[in-house]
């Protein structure tokens, strides 16, 4: 194509359809583009014309994301509080509510947004990638960049980036999420295949034809789960907080027979209601989740582990058992030769060379590059022989093919698995079919893989390169293949082990192979192959699956079989996988783990996607996750005893004094104070722990309960000390109960965030500055009355004194009422 000719803008306004009925010559004509590509200067002006490979997403106006504050139960009480206080005259205490409501909006609003950056961000990072022929070289660019006329390489596990045309090859694509249709569709030469498409088989040469909006579905391709369904950990603090709105509407309504019998005037028994519903409602529960997630997300990403939903870091928490694939995450997943064998009548250099010819540089497969590099290092040369056509490796078949030609005559090459190899060569006497599998044995003692390599003879060249074999493939010989095992593989297996995750291993590998590798590893020798399995019923498989340390000789749809096994047996799976025949296995397992070269549908079916190699990733997402279940924990923890705590208060106190022990102003500055600091939770110093995590819904209710109970009772004492000890009238009663209240909401966190003795960590910076500010706010309100009425230093100072002496002191039976309902 012609430096700086531009396209007419009518070619870019075609939808895709229109170039169904085209040619590809027309095809090229009229996006004047070329099979050798675009330069990058004409990539560039497109791009420029008409933008990004991407369809904008609707985002509500951060306007109306802060308007939004105030829509919902929360605020809805809030807003009655401040109409009920505003129609009994109290215009003061109205104005401060809309204040705090209107901060609390602020501040949730703020770290909202910074919540969706983290999350823009992590989407970045987990962009699609495109093979881009651009300036007549291959390159990886996001495929963002794409634009109509450039010339992309489509391969098995890709998600096609735009709509396409393909130019050479073929294509075997799943469109299920396009069309419905669960059968995959063959598209050749000159096919239309979607955006968004999954390639499941094949290898393609392809023309972009439209991107982004122009698509003829409206979609690209993207590894990020937007939708968000109700997590697990989402439905557990769900259930507790349903709970506690119960145990608030039960409590009020006792609370307003009792005040109709009084003659208490119906809009004074509204106002007790609303007090109650405020102290029971979980104003910061959206907010505290996404906050935490988020933040958990982007320590994640830092470490090397991208989440592609947020739940995804709950689900790691309660991980037990991890499926490794031994290349890539235990080895280095670096081939290189390492030995050779020739059949009879072959030379090393012929095994070589031939699998050469077998082999695909643009392929960008680690065996192929092992070969290429190996015949290169041996000066082999391969002038004088043409590839014809080429075959990538397929998972189902477990070989390559390609048509070769040399000095005029055609040979069917295959390269793959020995015994699969083996079993094509029927011709192969028996003598030699014992000597290869004595190297075989030989090479897989000191863990090597070995691949077979074959030819079959087509004949002359007649023009039809699928012409069929004259006679069955002639075996040439093996070659040993090393990927030598990582240097912090045996140490990070040991650290899972810790952990209490029991490690297992996966390959295809022959059984020898897989035992020498597990060793080494420090995963263990209790190697089994699939094929074990077979014969037994599912009870037994279950049974087995649970004791090995891991399995060879396996396929890529085999994961998925083990999965489900593990998982019937009480398992909470980790698995990882590279291939689009991982993906079923993947979206099965509780984490899902693409490693750092997965295809582009086994990271979308995947809950986490590493951005390095190794265990060691997985070991620091597993701990940073059981870090984040401990944060939750102490909301929850820190939710249910407040409630308890509030509501046992508000009732003995009604009982006592015949009126609200806190006004709706007093619960309003309360559930602000607790709020607050709850919000710094998200970046605790919190331990992870040294077992999977489950979520024991009653056992953390009825520890919460316990202490919520000895709260209360604290509460009460401080209603005792205001009236006998203080002689404070009503309002300052009031004064006091809520100073106490708060100073101890601020203590109750930092003793209720260990499950062992408080002292054992110390908590965040954020946390402790939250702390510290809010009681150094109120306690200056309280000393010179601010808002509220004034009591004195000394008062104020006593309330502190008092609370911070009885959560000290809470801290024992805490730790007793953890241990006995085993809250960990």
């Amino acid at each position: 194509m012609a430096q700086g000719v531009q396209p007419s803008t009518g070619a870019f306004s075609d939808s895709t359809e229109a170039f169904k009925t085209l040619s590809l010559e027309e095809t090229l004509a009229k996006l004047n583009a070329s099979v050798d590509g675009l330069t990058a200067a004409e990539a560039s002006a497109r791009l420029a014309r008409l933008g990004l490979n991407a369809i904008e997403e609707k985002k509500a106006h951060p306007l109306a994301q802060f308007l939004s504050r105030y829509w919902g139960p929360m605020p809805w009480l809030l807003e009655i509080a401040i109409l009920l206080a505003a129609f009994l005259g109290h215009v003061t205490e109205s104005v401060i509510i809309f204040l705090l409501l209107s901060i609390n909006a602020v501040i949730g609003f703020m770290h909202q947004r910074n919540a969706s950056k983290a999350l823009e961000l992590l989407k970045k990072r987990l962009a699609v990638n495109a093979r881009v022929l651009r300036d007549r070289n291959w390159q990886t660019i996001d495929a963002t960049e794409l634009v109509p006329g450039d010339i992309i390489l489509v391969k098995l596990g890709d998600i096609v980036p735009a709509d396409v045309k393909i130019v050479r090859g073929n294509l075997s694509v799943d469109e299920s999420s396009l069309t419905g249709e669960s059968l995959p569709a063959e598209r050749s030469e000159n096919s239309i295949v979607y955006s968004s498409s999954i390639a499941r088989q094949g290898e393609a040469t392809c023309l972009v034809l439209n991107t982004g909006g122009n698509t003829f579905f409206g979609k690209t391709a993207s590894l990020v789960k937007i939708a968000k369904p109700v997590s697990h950990q989402e439905e557990v603090m769900l259930t507790i907080v349903r709970y506690m709105m119960y145990l608030g509407i039960v409590s009020s309504f006792a609370v307003g027979i009792y005040a109709l019998v009084l003659h208490i005037p119906f809009l004074m028994i509204l106002s007790f209601i609303v007090t109650f519903l405020i102290g029971a409602v979980p104003v910061a529960l959206p907010a505290v989740l996404t906050i935490v997630q988020a933040a958990a997300g982007s320590q994640m990403a830092k470490k090397g582990a991208l989440v592609t939903r947020l739940d995804a870091i709950e689900d790691a928490a309660s991980i037990s058992v991890v499926c490794f694939d031994k290349t890539g995450t235990i080895t280095q997943n670096k081939l290189s030769v390492v030995g050779s064998a020739a059949s009879p009548g072959f030379s090393e250099d012929d095994v070589v060379r031939i699998a050469a010819l077998a082999s695909s540089a643009d392929n960008m497969d680690l065996i192929d590059s092992a070969i290429l590099n190996a015949a290169a290092a041996r000066g082999l040369a391969t002038k004088g022989c043409a590839q014809l056509s080429f075959t990538p490796f397929s998972p189902a078949t477990r070989r390559t093919e390609a048509v070769i030609e040399c000095a005029g005559s055609r040979y069917h090459v295959l390269k793959g698995a020995v015994p699969i190899i083996l079993e094509l060569c029927s011709d192969t006497s028996e003598s030699a079919r014992s000597d290869i599998n004595a190297h075989v044995a030989l090479f897989a003692q000191k863990g090597y893989r070995t691949i077979a390599v074959a030819r079959a003879p087509l004949g002359a060249a007649t023009g039809n390169v699928q012409a069929a074999p004259e006679s069955p493939p002639e075996l040439i010989g093996i070659l040993a293949l090393a990927d030598p095992i990582r240097s912090d593989s045996r140490a990070m297996i040991a650290d899972l082990r810790a952990l209490n995750v029991k490690p297992i291993m996966l390959t295809g590998d022959s059984l020898a192979i897989a035992r020498e590798i597990s060793v080494q590893a420090g995963i263990g020798p209790n190697i089994i192959s699939i094929k074990e399995l077979d014969g037994m019923d599912e009870g037994a498989q279950a049974r087995k699956v649970a004791q090995i340390d891991g399995f060879a000789e396996i396929f890529p749809e085999d994961k998925y079989r083990i999965v489900k096994l593990l998982q019937k047996s009480g398992y909470m799976v980790g698995m990882t996988g590279d291939g689009v025949n991982d993906a079923p296995a993947l979206k099965q397992a509780e984490m899902g783990i693409a490693v750092s070269n997965a295809a582009d549908v086994a990271k979308a079916s995947a809950s986490v996607v590493l951005t390095q190699e190794g265990v060691g990733v997985i070991v620091q997402a597993i701990r940073l996750s059981r870090r984040t279940y401990q944060r939750m924990l102490t909301w929850v923890i820190n939710k249910v005893t407040k409630v308890v705590q509030v509501l046992g208060l508000l009732i003995a106190g009604f009982f006592l004094f015949r009126n609200m022990i806190l006004s709706m102003l007093d619960m309003s500055l309360l559930v602000f104070a607790n709020d607050f600091v709850t919000m710094s939770l998200a970046t605790d110093n919190a331990k992870d722990a040294q077992a999977p995590n489950q979520w024991k819904v009653k056992n953390i209710t009825l520890a919460s309960l316990a202490i919520g109970l000895l709260l209360a009772a604290q509460g009460i004492g401080g209603i005792f000390i205001g009236q006998d000890l203080l002689g404070l009238d009503f309002g300052h009663m009031q004064t006091f109960v809520l100073l106490m209240l708060i100073f101890t909401s601020q203590f109750r966190v930092l003793i209720v965030r260990e499950r062992r003795c408080f002292w054992d960590s110390m908590p965040g910076t954020l946390l402790l500055a939250s702390t510290g500010s809010t009681m150094a706010i109120f306690f200056l309100m309280g000393a010179f009355g601010f808002i509220i009425p004034a009591l004195g230093a000394r008062e104020t100072g006593l309330a502190l004194a008092y609370s911070l002496v009885f959560t000290a002191v809470l801290d024992c039976p805490k730790r007793l009422f953890f241990k006995l309902f085993h809250v960990d």
